[in-house]
């Protein structure tokens, strides 16, 4: 199988450790957007130049509504050791299947760079790289960010909520001072800390993003609500209902609606995000 519904994409040798976490929790209700993945076989083919491997991977891509998203998803990746965050290439508003393909050999080709290569040497994986990739419909986020089901920095046992408006490379590449909130297990706001966020990373009009410059009050505005806050809460629960452990989120609000975007084990690098 060279491609999948993202639902039935849980063999994680096949599609990468992303596809995986996603394919399960799709299963389980859990609000993930529409999407397929592409096996490793298929990566690599496109990354060789294959002319009927690009085609193959414009079926699904031409299947989901655009703009998408596309991110890697290789073998090991989001696993309970190493979820290689911001090692690979992230693709955002894709905006047809044919750039699709494009940005699907772009993410082979940043799994094979300098920083990628150390940090599987530093978490002690060996081999080469083997990445499959997962393209989405894109959430147009409102506001967007991370969520931990356990608390980094000392692992208490509470919700903590990094928000910034916009998409949510704006809170994982660390443009911003994000809005962060703590929530007890029994959806209390425990604290509430407005940021600085005066700048978002938003859709460009010809595909890509673009960073906007956010006034300052806005800037300085909380970006979520007790009620949105009690929803990423509930997220958090029945991620670890689902999973088991801690888990380590990236979520994004659109038009009201939450969505899942990623889902994986609380490691030493969630600290970073991809």
């Amino acid at each position: 199988m060279t491609f999948a519904p993202l639902e039935h994409a849980l063999d994680e040798n096949r599609f990468g450790g992303k596809a995986a976490q996603l394919a399960k929790a799709l299963r389980a209700g859990l609000p993930v957007p529409r999407g397929a993945a592409v096996s490793v076989t298929l990566v690599d083919a496109v990354a060789r130049g294959d002319p009927a491997a690009a085609r193959e991977v414009e079926r699904p891509a031409s299947s989901l509504r655009t703009p998408l998203a596309v991110r890697s998803s290789a073998v090991d990746e989001d696993s309970d050791v190493a979820s290689f965050a911001g090692q690979h290439l992230t693709c955002l508003n894709v905006c047809s299947a044919a750039e699709a393909v494009a940005a699907v050999t772009e993410i082979h080709r940043s799994a094979r760079e300098g920083a990628a290569l150390a940090y599987r040497a530093r978490v002690g994986i060996n081999g080469p790289p083997r990445v499959a990739v997962v393209i989405q419909e894109l959430v147009d986020a409102d506001c967007a960010g991370v969520l931990f089901t356990r608390n980094p920095l000392d692992g208490a046992d509470e919700f903590v909520v990094e928000a910034a408006w916009g998409l949510g490379e704006t809170v994982v590449a660390g443009l911003v001072t994000p809005d962060r909130f703590r929530i007890g297990r029994g959806g209390e706001v425990v604290e509430r800390g407005a940021g600085l966020k005066d700048v978002a990373v938003v859709r460009a009009p010809n595909g890509g993003t673009r960073q906007l410059t956010i006034e300052e009050e806005r800037a300085r505005a909380l970006c979520l609500t007790d009620r949105q806050l009690a929803e990423l809460a509930r997220l958090g629960e029945h991620c670890e209902r689902v999973f088991g452990g801690a888990r380590d989120l990236e979520w994004a609000y659109a038009g009201g609606t939450l969505h899942l975007l990623q889902c994986r084990a609380i490691t030493r690098t969630s600290a970073l995000h991809s």
